[in-house]
């Protein structure tokens, strides 16, 4: 069993920027094979924000293409979110698939993050 725990999300002014981190642990050893940014703004459909494997280099959403940036490091996965917009407005939630003694896909609580002036 692998936890994720997520925190960075708040509120921020238009064309702000807010960092996003999403740590997972767990009682056995674990690699990860691809981490994943998804948000969910309500009444809206879920979509994938940004993905990053370790075959190769990271894909972003269409709406933040240029503004986002994935990063890895270890056993956390990063979101690096600048020149937000009020259409940013979500709760992002982080995503790893895990192979190892531990296999499988897992996702953190979520975080809110909130672009507003």
């Amino acid at each position: 069993q692998v936890q994720l725990v997520e925190s960075g999300g708040g509120l921020v002014q238009p064309g702000g920027s807010l960092r996003l981190s999403c740590i997972a642990s767990g009682s056995s050893s674990f690699s990860i094979y691809r981490m994943s940014w998804y948000r969910q703004a309500p009444g809206k459909e879920q979509e994938l924000v940004a993905v990053l494997t370790r075959s190769g280099p990271p894909e972003y959403g269409d709406y933040v293409q240029g503004r986002f940036t994935i990063s890895g490091d270890k056993n956390t996965v990063y979101l690096q979110m600048n020149s937000l917009t009020p259409e940013d407005t979500a709760v992002y939630y982080c995503n790893m698939y895990v192979v190892g003694t531990t296999i499988g896909e897992y996702w953190g609580q979520g975080t809110q993050v909130t672009v507003s002036s």
